[in-house]
């Protein structure tokens, strides 16, 4: 069996798997093909991809070649006009926001995983590509927001006077926020937190923050994991008891995002425009329209009452070595259910992770939460 690693966009600096991966896939018997320049941004060059066993190639042999493909983003149109029928590829594909696309696949009889989809369960902990590239964002949403706030984090009594703690609000406690919290904390800044789900109130506490209490948030115990929509009368609440914590804050990282949907707009203009001059928002949900009216993807901008809005959705991309690292590892341990120890396929279907990020499967879409969207 051939398995193939492709260079990812420009804009992307990590790659799916590093050298020091190939290891397990050699003993399986599987020959790896690495295009041209895969990992030069993750400090992996040609040359130490080639000590490890792989083979170096360009992208279009490696399409044509390659009984398995790895990426991060999903390939293009002119790619997936290559790839060879029946081909297997595993990525973080957006399904439910690229579902043509996924159309598109399925006519060409390719098998796509979308690692993305994989169910937030203990034993899929291993595999969890959200949670270990969320771990990179969360931190580093905190540094960056410590780079471009013009004050101190901890507080300081000196013999010139005392500085206070910058206060920062937190939206969403999943695992970027836990981090960011985390991060924040080892910095001395005093720290609130708001999140839809009461469950994570104790970690919140446990990390040294103040949780923000919103009563009649809907069940998420039923939904993988993930973020589910809220209705117009807990949104109120939410909207209030937020912008009281806004206005006092100096630094907020917003993260909320929803599977399939546009980010909620938990900060409103009105909001922003009661923060102090100088105060910073990182906004990591900017690629799905953002927690603020006026986030912009990639983008950082200054409000007419010098508020820094920093739009930033791939911040692992700035972190590229550790976050290949974690991706790499992510993949593998996916791997091992699909993939024999002879290095044959072999597809368990009746596996609730297995079924849960196939998207498409022999020229058809199978993935449950897909199909309804076509």
């Amino acid at each position: 069996m051939i398995a193939g690693v492709l260079k990812e966009p420009s804009a992307e600096n990590r790659v799916s798997l590093l050298p020091e991966h190939l290891t397990i896939l050699l003993k399986k018997n599987i020959q790896v093909l690495v295009q041209q320049e895969a990992g030069i941004a993750a400090f992996a060059t040609d040359a130490v991809y080639t000590k490890a066993g792989a083979i170096i190639k360009d992208r279009t042999a490696i399409l044509q070649q390659a009984d398995i493909l790895f990426s991060i983003h999903p390939l293009t149109h002119d790619d997936i006009q290559i790839v060879k029928p029946g081909a297997i590829l595993i990525g973080i594909f957006q399904p439910l926001y690229a579902y043509a696309t996924m159309q598109e696949w399925a006519a060409k009889s390719i098998t796509a995983f979308s690692l993305d989809a994989i169910p937030r369960t203990t034993r899929a902990q291993s595999m969890d590509v959200l949670s270990s590239q969320a771990n990179i964002a969360g931190y580093k949403a905190v540094i960056l927001a410590a780079a471009n706030y013009g004050r101190y984090f901890p507080m300081f009594i000196t013999a010139a006077g005392s500085i206070p703690p910058a206060k920062i609000l937190v939206l969403g406690a999943g695992v970027a926020g836990l981090q960011a919290i985390a991060t924040a904390k080892r910095l001395g800044a005093v720290i609130e937190v708001f999140d839809t789900r009461p469950a994570v109130k104790e970690e919140v506490m446990s990390l040294g923050a103040k949780f923000v209490d919103v009563a009649g948030a809907a069940d998420a115990a039923n939904t993988g994991g993930y973020a589910v929509e809220q209705s117009a009368e807990y949104q109120q609440k939410q909207q209030q008891r937020i912008a009281e914590a806004a206005a006092k804050a100096d630094i907020i990282i917003t993260t909320a995002q929803i599977p399939g949907k546009p980010a909620p707009k938990l900060l409103t203009e009105a909001m922003i425009q009661q923060m102090r001059n100088g105060s910073i928002i990182v906004d990591l949900a900017a690629a799905t329209g953002g927690n603020t009216p006026l986030t912009q993807n990639n983008a950082t901008i200054i409000t007419a009452n010098g508020v820094t809005i920093i739009g930033n959705s791939n911040l692992p991309a700035t972190m590229p070595f550790d976050a290949s690292k974690l991706y790499g590892k992510n993949l593998l341990n996916f791997l091992q259910l699909i993939v024999t120890a002879d290095g044959h396929i072999h597809i368990p279907f009746e596996d609730d992770i297995v079924q849960g990020c196939c998207i498409t499967h022999q020229g058809k879409i199978v993935n449950e939460k897909v199909l309804p969207l076509i």
